[in-house]
């Protein structure tokens, strides 16, 4: 099997694609600096996204997760805060990034016999979820949501099932020290989430440990 996955030279990327490794798959990890093995991938730009495309070739990607992602407006005050541009650049890499993932690679998911793609949301995208603050990362998982959501809609005459994941709240420079989970533990979870996605249950949102979120 051969797993795509951007945003992995560090935290939950970097464990996927280890895990996927160790398992025996063939993964090609990305990042938009790469840092080691991965290779160059700036998900807010359509050129960087084709030459990925393109180097691919004409291998088949089974399995797409758009992982990479941004939260720039941890404790941005409401008065004052939230500046257009940390706007402009959220949206750039959590929505429109995965959009412009998914249509780079689609002639190599279609390559593939039931290739799935994983969308790395958030629970905080999830109306139930809405606390105040944190503006614009929650408004942009959110729209990754909606995405994923219509994606599994248009993809399905493809036989390409789409999931939208809740990875946990989890110990990275983006989670913070005081969460929840190990990623370790968020990898494991989403490994499995990611096998039992099919066509069946294409468009769902679920956390890392196998519950339907609400949306």
């Amino acid at each position: 099997m051969h797993i795509l996955i951007t945003g992995a030279n560090r935290g939950i990327g970097r464990a996927l694609a280890d895990h996927y490794r160790q398992a025996g798959h063939d993964v090609t990890a990305t990042a938009r600096t790469p840092s080691g093995d991965e290779v160059a991938l700036d998900v807010t730009d359509p050129a960087s996204c084709a030459a990925l495309a393109t180097h691919l070739g004409a291998r088949a990607v089974d399995l797409l997760i758009c992982n990479a992602g941004v939260y720039l407006d941890k404790g941005q005050p409401l008065d004052g805060g939230y500046p257009a541009q940390m706007w402009a650049e959220t949206f750039a890499t959590n929505v429109t990034g995965v959009f412009l993932s998914v249509q780079a690679l689609l002639p190599h998911l279609r390559a593939g016999k039931g290739a799935k793609i994983a969308i790395i949301s958030s629970q905080m995208a999830s109306h139930t979820r809405a606390p105040g603050g944190s503006y614009i990362y929650r408004a942009s998982k959110a729209a990754a949501l909606n995405l994923g959501r219509n994606l599994a809609s248009d993809l399905a005459a493809d036989g390409i099932a789409v999931g939208i994941y809740h990875p946990g709240w989890v110990r990275t420079e983006m989670g913070g020290g005081s969460a929840e989970i190990s990623v370790e533990e968020a990898a494991t979870g989403l490994v499995a989430r990611f096998a039992a996605l099919d066509m069946a249950s294409s468009g769902l949102f679920e956390t890392w440990d196998g519950r339907a979120h609400p949306y």
